[in-house]
């Protein structure tokens, strides 16, 4: 019987476009996810993101009989950290995708920033709120995507499921829309936990790895001295953004074989 990873996407991305990384992993693990978190009524986005958490650990409840390992891009990785601290007996373990704790000083100017409406200039929140949300076809949906930078250092395969399972066919004519909604994203951005890094100060309850982007700009200003103390020695860098899994999703499925292995 294999291992259970139960995955989290990132703030936006549905958790059908890391397929590719899905299916590299598939031969040694059952892999499980939400689709979208933050999508329930039951589970609003609220400041520090506790329904959200409960979300997950609703889901984990409900499907698995033993502990399973989270593994979590951005979001997803808070949230699945989050969840191991509330429910350490569910978990094996937690791998987390580019998703640096954030501590200390770093903490105190989050919260400053959240207060002051600045950490709207840190974060793509600003973006968020004015996104494209409609397309007519596939076609289009396609080349709006392919001719942005940031898009079209990502790996095809990735970027063909973005295009299926973040922006879905809605009208018989063909229209395609955001199946993340825009305004969950937004406060998704705005309710960044600023304590969470401080609960690890002596260590996690369950092990953890990381795993970064060498480019990544969220690892630069979050720094990673409080994620090494959690995850030790179980560290490891591919090269790419922070959307990394996206850019080299082979990659990332082999990194996370290899991270899951060190933690057991």
């Amino acid at each position: 019987m294999k291992n259970i990873i139960h995955f989290s996407h990132a703030n936006g991305f549905p958790a059908s476009v890391y397929r590719t990384i899905f299916a590299e992993l598939a031969d040694d693990y059952d892999v499980r996810f939400i689709e979208r978190i933050g999508h329930d009524a039951r589970y609003p986005v609220t400041r520090d993101w506790p329904h959200l958490v409960e979300e997950l650990l609703d889901d984990i409840g409900r499907n698995y009989e033993n502990p399973v390992w989270l593994v979590g891009h951005s979001l997803g990785g808070y949230l699945s950290m989050m969840a191991a601290l509330r429910k350490p007996q569910w978990v094996r373990g937690v791998v987390m995708l580019d998703s640096p704790l954030i501590a200390g000083w770093r903490s105190n100017m989050l919260r400053v920033s959240q207060w002051t409406g600045l950490d709207e200039r840190l974060s793509p929140a600003a973006a968020t709120r004015t996104r494209r949300t409609r397309w007519a076809s596939r076609d289009e949906a396609w080349r709006h995507f392919h001719a942005k930078p940031a898009f079209a250092r990502w790996d095809e395969r990735v970027l063909s499921d973005y295009i299926d399972f973040g922006i879905p066919q809605v009208g018989s004519d063909g229209t395609r829309e955001l199946a993340f909604d825009r305004q969950t994203e937004y406060r998704i951005y705005k309710t960044l936990p600023h304590t969470f890094g401080s609960r690890l100060l002596r260590g996690a309850p369950v092990p953890v790895g990381f795993i970064a982007g060498t480019r990544s700009r969220e690892v630069q200003q979050a720094g990673l001295h409080a994620t090494r103390r959690v995850a030790g020695e179980h560290l490891e860098w591919i090269e790419g953004s922070h959307l990394f899994p996206m850019e080299r999703p082979i990659e990332t499925a082999r990194a996370v074989q290899r991270m899951l292995r060190e933690l057991e």
